[in-house]
Parts: C-alpha cells; sequence; structure tokens
C-alpha cells in the first residue's frame, strides 16, 4: 500500500507536469472504484486549470480554482503522466488530458482507491476533516506527542497509526520509528515520558524525510508509459527481518502481531 513517502513522493512526480495544465478531456474507464467517480467529474475539471498539487496525510489534492479533485491511491493506485498517444492499459480507470497532449492517468488494479471532487474547502471534506497533524514539526512534536499519550493504555504502535493523533504513519514506519527511538511497539502510550515523547517524534520525522528522500531518486519513472511495480525500496531495519540480527546489537529480530498487524522489533534494543 503507498504510505505517506510515496504519496509525497508522487506528488513531486507529476506536479511539475502538471501544474498550470489546462485539463482538456476526463475519460472515465470505471463507474466506481471505493467509492463511485462522481458523474459530473469530467463536466467539473474539463476546460479548468490545475494551478497547484498539495497533499495532505495520503490524499492528493488537484487545486483547480473554486474546486478541488481529492485523489487517494489505495493499495494499488498509481498516478502516471503518460506521453500523448498513449493508449490505456487494462487497470487505467481515469485519465486526465492536458493540453500539451499528455495525460495524467490514473491506475489501480484492485480498485480502492478514490476520485472525488469537491466544490468547497476540500480539508472541511469528511475524510479529511478529522485528521490529525502531519508527522513533522511544528505541528508534531514530542510535547504534542507527550500531550496525546497521556491516560492511554494503547500499544504506543497502535497510537502512532491513528490518523487523528498523526498522519501518515504506517505499519512500516511505525516499525521503524520505533525501532530508532528504542521503545517497545507494545509499550502503553501512557507510560512514554516527555523524554521518550521527544525521541519519539523527531524517530517518526526522520524515517518519513528518509523515505520520501529516497522516493525522489524515482521521480523519472512518473513521466513512463509503463508503470513500475511496486514502489521505490527502502532499507528496513526490523520491518520484514524476522530472525536476521539486530543491526545494533544482533539480537534476532522479533515479530509479533498487534493490532492485527506484523509488527517487527529488537527484543534487546527496545524497552
Amino acid at each position: 500500500m503507498p504510505e505517506l513517502p510515496e504519496v509525497e513522493t508522487t506528488l513531486r512526480g507529476i506536479a511539475p507536469h502538471v501544474t498550470g495544465r489546462r485539463v482538456t478531456a476526463v475519460t472515465a474507464r470505471a463507474a466506481k472504484l471505493r467509492l463511485p467517480i462522481p458523474p459530473e467529474l469530467g463536466e467539473r475539471l474539463t476546460g479548468r486549470v490545475i494551478e497547484r498539487v498539495e497533499r495532505r496525510a495520503k490524499y492528493l489534492l488537484l487545486r483547480c480554482g473554486d474546486g478541488t479533485a481529492i485523489i487517494h491511491l489505495g493499495m494499488t493506485g498509481t498516478l502516471r503522466v503518460a506521453p500523448a498517444g498513449s493508449p490505456p492499459g487494462k487497470y487505467d480507470h481515469l485519465d486526465l488530458n492536458l493540453d500539451d497532449g499528455r495525460t495524467l492517468r490514473f491506475r489501480d488494479p484492485r480498485k480502492f482507491g478514490l476520485v472525488l471532487w469537491t466544490g468547497s474547502d476540500p480539508l472541511a471534506h469528511p475524510l479529511l476533516a478529522q485528521l490529525g497533524p502531519e508527522p513533522f514539526p511544528p505541528l508534531f512534536n514530542g510535547s504534542y506527542l507527550f500531550s496525546r499519550s497521556r491516560k492511554r493504555n494503547t500499544a504506543i504502535k497502535l497510537l502512532l497509526m491513528d490518523n487523528r493523533i498523526v498522519v501518515g504513519v504506517g505499519n512500516i514506519y511505525a516499525n521503524e520509528a520505533l525501532f530508532r527511538a528504542r521503545i517497545h511497539p507494545e509499550r502503553a502510550a501512557g507510560s512514554l515520558s516527555e523524554e521518550d515523547c521527544a525521541i519519539l517524534a523527531t524517530a517518526v520525522g526522520d524515517v518519513l524525510r528518509d523515505a520520501i528522500a529516497e522516493g525522489d531518486t524515482t521521480l523519472h519513472e512518473f513521466i513512463a508509459v509503463e508503470v513500475p511495480s511496486g514502489y521505490f525500496r527502502i532499507n528496513p531495519a526490523v520491518y520484514g527481518q524476522t530472525g536476521k540480527p539486530c543491526t545494533v546489537c544482533g539480537t534476532p529480530i522479533a515479530r509479533i502481531r498487534l493490532g492485527n498487524r506484523s509488527t517487527w522489533f529488537c527484543p534487546a534494543c527496545q524497552k
């Protein structure tokens, strides 16, 4: 599933090629993804200029004057700028044709993504209105995490993955941030000290920034006919590393189930 770094990389990949471009036609080849594609989408978008592309959590916002297209990539969705005349593939469900002849193309084999339209403030849309802060300073920091974790018996990993607390910290990056902070994923959130929270908030931001930096090496892939399989590679310290030696102490990495998600950690380093 695309996580925040992959969505941010998508934004950086497509924005230079679609910003300032006028949409000349919209072709929807599926009536429904996770939610129905608005039947009025073509009418609303055609003739409008994509003034800017923004990201909120894992949603992409194509700002077009007094309206905004809201896009979520779901589990398998991708956005690419296809050269003029590129024929659509089997899973290419939506095309936005641009005034330079190219096409912004949404591909989603499992159809768990979504494309919506709003004429109001997209940040007030029901899907976005209750989201927590982005996982970077100034809004997300140790003081904030400490205040939101008080009297909480929830495992700290599950708190990090709660989009009402902070957005974009998916399973991969929650595992990696907790390892960097040397905090056990099952530890009760309310047991963390102010210092623990400061270290963890920094680790969350650092691991996501590192992943975004890695994604910047793949920006050339966003101008393509063929969509590469998967997203860019990361070099995890614990995620998916069951039984492998910890990079710090050599102890085998353990795997447990937490909140119905696989969770990896070092039993010696993380307390």
